[in-house]
């Protein structure tokens, strides 16, 4: 555990752990907030990223896959309108403006979306140390009070070697993103993929010599890599395995994107656990194991002309189960079970692709000794107050933020993109009303001092 004397290193109002889109709109925040900011009222702010670059679903950057959001979510519009760093200012400065404009759409492709994340994270890439892992996370303990924390990452090299740096800070915001989910009994191997692998891996199949690919998955993601793979690999059988009947449409009407406003957060935040449980059943089908209209329809045209044309390569294998995957010299056999009939059926593959979904990373093992500080309700989720901050046991004066992982307190926007940039605001200014409040409670004379006292 560190003390308050120990500051041979910055003193930072926050660290923010994983650099994905959230902490990418934290960090435009804070810089925005600077520029109109005095000395006394600057923010210090520094992130840690695994990553050597940006980078945000690569394996996944399909060419044709467009946005499912609207482009005006991006990383700011919603909480500044009239910031720089807005999807139309980066179209403005790479000469695209007028023909995006002419294109009447709201869904940018995928790869060009990752364009201008990839834009605006070079504009802040002072603020970022690429390349490193967090690996501790410890109290600093004045008067049996946590007033900061001290975060250690170590510089990921190829040789395992690589220093550690640690850097102090009032706050910590964790961003950690998802990890990819297979089914149970079910992991990843050579010819077993998660679909985010998919662009990472797909030289490694030889065109030619491909037979069949087994798709499992009832999403958006499963629907994608299905038609992906039925065009590259043209001599090959693509065969999607889900348990619904057929693909559902995502809802992307405009009474029930509602449910992804700022304003339904607070409806959200508010509302006791029963209507809490019964949104998230009604709205489920805006984001998850849902695809979009038109992608469905060209899936049912394939298979339809297959059918006219007699060369069959497209098959569903609908409410069913893969039930195990067994790994071969050169291919993958998989046992798929029919749910009304529970008859199985076995099939080799050159390679099977999970499609099915991601888990948050829970971040109390990273929090080490603060994580039995850190409240928990009755269903064992971190209790999380309306700013993102997690709540803790008394005399936790260091500030605990969680970006992503709130689905069960904030509602279903919290894993996407819909709300980055009010949430970033929003902490950000739960982050320096924080630190006001201490310099009150302490009479400070100045903002500087303030800070000095804070750690005091």
């Amino acid at each position: 555990m560190g003390t308050p004397d120990e500051l041979s290193h910055p003193v930072h109002d926050l660290i923010g752990v994983g650099f994905g889109p959230s902490n990418l709109a934290l960090a435009i925040a804070a810089v925005e907030h600077n520029d109109g900011a005095g000395d006394g009222d600057r923010v210090a702010v520094r992130f840690f990223e695994r990553q050597q670059s940006f980078g945000w679903h690569r394996g996944m950057l399909l060419e044709d896959a467009t946005m499912q959001v609207s482009f005006l979510k991006d990383l700011v519009t919603m909480r500044n309108p009239t910031s720089g760093f807005s999807f139309l200012a980066y179209l403005h400065e790479n000469g695209r403006l007028v023909d995006f404009i002419n294109h009447k759409t709201l869904f940018p492709l995928r790869l060009e979306f990752h364009g201008y994340l990839e834009w605006a994270a070079a504009r802040v890439a002072d603020l970022v140390d690429w390349g490193h892992e967090v690996v501790s996370i410890e109290p600093v303990i004045s008067q049996d009070e946590v007033v900061a924390v001290d975060v250690t990452a170590r510089e990921l090299t190829a040789d395992g070697n690589g220093r550690e740096v640690t850097y102090r800070a009032r706050n910590v915001v964790i961003g950690t993103g998802l990890q990819p989910r297979f089914p149970e009994g079910i992991s990843g191997s050579a010819h077993v993929w998660h679909n985010h692998q998919l662009l990472h891996r797909v030289e490694e199949i030889d065109v030619d010599a491909a037979r069949r690919f087994v798709v499992v998955g009832a999403g958006q993601s499963a629907a994608e890599v299905t038609a992906f793979l039925h065009e590259r690999f043209t001599a090959a059988e693509v065969v999607s395995v889900f348990s619904r009947y057929g693909y559902s449409p995502s809802d992307d009407t405009p009474f029930a994107n509602r449910i992804f406003d700022p304003e339904a957060v607070d409806d959200f935040y508010d509302a006791p656990a029963e209507v809490k449980q019964m949104l998230t059943g009604y709205h489920s089908n805006t984001n998850y194991s849902v695809v979009d209209g038109d992608l469905i329809e060209e899936l049912y045209r394939r298979q339809y002309q297959e059918k006219v044309t007699g060369h069959e390569r497209l098959t569903m294998m609908n409410v069913s189960r893969v039930e195990a995957v067994r790994e071969q010299a050169d291919q993958v056999s998989v046992t798929v079970r029919s749910l009304a009939t529970g008859r199985s059926v076995d099939m080799d593959a050159d390679l099977a692709v999970f499609a099915t979904g991601y888990d948050h990373v829970d971040p109390r093992p990273l929090l080490g000794d603060l994580a039995p500080d850190c409240r928990l309700d009755a269903e064992g989720r971190l209790k999380v107050q309306r700013d993102y901050r997690v709540e803790t046991s008394p005399g936790i004066r260091a500030g605990i933020y969680l970006q992503g992982g709130t689905e069960h307190t904030h509602g279903l926007s919290s894993a996407l993109l819909s709300t980055i940039a009010v949430r970033s605001g929003e902490i950000l200014t739960s982050v320096v009303g924080a630190r006001a409040q201490a310099a009150r409670s302490r009479g400070a004379k100045a903002p500087a001092a303030a800070l000095r006292a804070f750690l005091r």
